[in-house]
């Protein structure tokens, strides 16, 4: 039914927004790992609400529980069960979207494929099923850092029509958590918090863009035809929500040019290893990832739920006015940056169990 993301790292997500729980279960995490529920609250503690004063004014600190899978600190390579619970309810702020549908929400389309929906917070749809995700992920990290030292970084690129100068190649990680925004030109990050700013005052929301590098990537992940490394990274960030577009390497820009222009020329390195010049590719070519950083931008478009009145249908097909009371994002980038860190663990990690099982059993 759409839960379950990954073939030998499977992840299921599970709870609704303003149900009791929410978690994950993690299945074919490699056992004899050191893990803990610290390792996980870091990642789950940049993705919660209430953070920052652009962020949703609901306050949930979202502390983790494993309560299966791990055993004196080590994974057991046995289902990993992690539950969060809801502790901030307002269940009341969204008795008008019972029988109104939010424009651009998945109210509609919820209602009109199962002919029923929990209309409390958006259910299933709310992003608060991306702990699940981010819980995940925060142990897919592990596993890629232990094997290969990889480094996942993603930070906010554009705002609207502000956009960072921003070298992924050096960026840090304490540059980005140097801001609500988690942007690392700081110059530009203090331009994108006062427009949020006036766009919250407003009740109104707004999108951006964020750009994701993967440092220290192992060479030969992914499998064509179909599950081609790339096609399962836009996979994964585009089953976020509110988000729009993919791009990898240059992305569209690739199109302006002539294949003289967008090769990368191979050349041998002072020790000896195969690497490319350039890097228009985003670190993935036919598919397979090449050792060189992997760089994706994924856009997300303005937060759906807003608090001007907006035209809408009810449930009985009756036009009427909407203006939502529920408490919301004016912009979801500071809280997607670790969502998509996440998402692309997910798929490195389960590519690396995938390369390992095929290609070095005989070697």
């Amino acid at each position: 039914m759409g839960n379950t993301f990954g073939k030998l790292f499977r992840v299921t997500t599970f709870g609704e927004s303003h149900g009791g729980v929410v978690g994950v279960i993690i299945d074919g995490c490699p056992p004899c790992l050191e893990i803990s529920e610290i390792d996980i609250q870091k990642d789950l503690n940049r993705r919660r609400p209430g953070q920052s004063k652009i962020t949703t004014s609901r306050q949930e600190m979202d502390n983790c529980e494993i309560v299966s899978g791990i055993f004196n600190g080590l994974t057991l390579g046995t289902p990993i069960t992690i539950l969060v619970h809801n502790k901030d309810f307002c269940p009341q702020d969204y008795d008008e979207m019972k029988s109104k549908f939010r424009p651009s929400h998945a109210d509609w389309t919820y209602e009109t494929k199962y002919k029923t929906r929990n209309w409390q917070g958006g259910g299933r749809s709310s992003a608060r099923e991306t702990i699940g995700r981010v819980a995940a992920g925060a142990i897919a990290k592990k596993i890629l850092k232990q094997f290969n030292n990889v480094e996942i970084i993603s930070y906010v690129k554009q705002v609207k029509n502000l956009r960072a100068v921003v070298n992924p190649n050096k960026i840090t990680f304490e540059e980005i958590e140097n801001n609500f925004i988690r942007c690392p030109d700081q110059k530009v990050a203090r331009q994108m918090i006062s427009l949020i700013e006036d766009i919250k005052k407003s009740n109104d929301s707004i999108g951006g863009v964020i750009e994701c590098v993967v440092r220290n990537s192992p060479q030969g992940l992914g499998e064509p035809v179909f599950d081609k490394l790339e096609a399962d990274l836009a996979k994964a960030v585009m089953s976020l929500p509110a988000s729009k577009g993919f791009e990898i390497g240059s992305g569209f820009k690739g199109t302006l040019m002539t294949g003289s222009q967008h090769n990368d020329e191979f050349y041998i390195d002072s020790t000896g290893n195969i690497r490319t010049k350039t890097n228009r590719s985003g670190g993935i070519q036919g598919g397979i990832s090449n050792g060189e950083n992997i760089i994706i931008r994924t856009a997300f478009k303005p937060t759906a739920t807003i608090g001007k009145k907006q035209k809408t249908v009810t449930s009985d097909n009756i036009e009427a006015i909407l203006s939502s009371k529920g408490r919301h994002d004016p912009c979801v980038l500071p809280r997607a940056v670790p969502m998509v860190d996440a998402m692309v663990a997910l798929v490195l990690c389960d590519h690396l169990l995938r390369w390992q099982a095929q290609c070095k059993i005989l070697k």
